[in-house]
């Protein structure tokens, strides 16, 4: 990776950071405003950048990666709701150890819906 993709990668990346903090700033409640703050924007960024470096075709698999990772994580947070909420235990327990619900559900997508 040279010095101006990572400097483009910055550039890029803390533009749509602040974009999104912005948007997140203006939404209610404030807790959802973490939700715009990092992720979305560091993923469009890079996103822009591999249809910029890679292609399209290599841009779209990714894509279709986020999505499915996305998709995944939901999974694992409404699992991790669910164990918090049933078996009254703490957050800070429940969610690390419950990683492999994520790890599970990713591969698993990935195998019924990319051949």
């Amino acid at each position: 990776m040279s010095i101006e993709e990572i400097t483009i990668r910055f550039v890029v990346g803390g533009l749509f950071v602040s974009l999104f903090a912005l948007l997140g700033d203006v939404l209610r409640p404030k807790s959802f405003a973490g939700l715009f703050a990092a992720a979305p924007s560091v993923a469009l960024a890079t996103f822009i950048l591999t249809i910029d470096i890679k292609g399209r075709v290599f841009a779209a698999a990714e894509a279709r990666s986020m999505i499915l990772g996305a998709a995944a994580f939901l999974i694992y947070g409404c699992a991790v709701c669910q164990i918090i909420m049933r078996y009254k235990l703490s957050a800070s327990f429940v969610a690390p150890t419950a990683i492999f619900i994520w790890i599970v559900a990713a591969f698993c997508l990935k195998s019924l819906l990319i051949k």
